[in-house]
């Protein structure tokens, strides 16, 4: 199981910074990951399906990019599915997603494993990542809410999550958890990603106003730019 970590605060206390570092995690679960993955660009096309199964969940993501915004989730933790409903909509992006996981024990297995393969469906969308414009921001309020989420589809995997939520869950869902969910699908799409709360008070308005945020800075930084050529880098690889 990847280490947890909390990012929660005392009500009326600063929000207190966070930047994730690599996790170790456990060696079974590598060992008895099965993948199979699926992607192509012919026509314009940039779409990606993964099947990821582990001891712990089953995971299907079909994605793409470039889409009209239709959502269909169904992984067995209904916030999570209202959240990446709502992520689909606002950027842009037609998206399946089927998890089961062993939330007998707790939900986190399936909301960082969820992560996972849509980061890995994210990145096998992109290819090697020619005509992107690679960078992408949204600030978006949410009633008394507002989240701003910055992101470069750099190769290099960084998170730096500014969210502090006081209330330790929404319903049955854990807050914590959409710190592990953002570091599982920012490690996987290969990209850095900074999460900013300016203000909030309702912990469902401040992690919907995160998810859409992300939506929208991925929808512009996976969208194709004309005048690049190759990959927006002076190294000529984003990697």
């Amino acid at each position: 199981m990847a280490s947890k970590r909390k990012s929660k605060t005392r009500s009326g206390s600063a929000p207190r910074r966070v930047v994730a570092r690599a996790e170790d995690r456990k060696e079974s679960r590598d060992n008895d990951r099965s993948i199979t993955a699926a992607h192509h660009f012919e026509n314009g096309k940039r779409n990606a399906s993964i099947d990821r199964k582990t001891r712990e969940t089953a995971v299907k993501v079909a994605l793409k990019l470039d889409g009209s915004g239709r959502g269909e989730v169904s992984t067995g933790v209904p916030f999570l599915d209202h959240m990446l409903d709502s992520f689909a909509r606002h950027g842009f992006f037609d998206l399946k997603i089927e998890a089961k996981g062993d939330l007998h024990i707790d939900e986190h297995h399936t909301v960082e494993d969820v992560g996972i393969v849509l980061g890995k469906a994210f990145a096998q969308a992109l290819g090697d990542r020619s005509g992107i414009k690679r960078f992408g921001e949204a600030s978006v309020p949410l009633d008394e809410a507002l989240c701003s989420v910055v992101v470069d589809i750099s190769g290099r995997s960084y998170l730096a999550y500014n969210i502090s939520i006081a209330q330790e869950r929404v319903g049955s869902f854990q807050t914590e958890l959409v710190h592990d969910f953002m570091k599982a699908f920012s490690d996987n799409v290969g990209m850095n990603l900074h999460l900013n709360l300016v203000g909030g008070r309702n912990p469902h308005h401040v992690i919907e106003a995160a998810f859409k945020a992300l939506a929208r800075a991925m929808d512009q930084a996976t969208s194709l730019e004309p005048r690049v050529a190759g990959v927006l880098s002076t190294k000529g690889t984003l990697s």
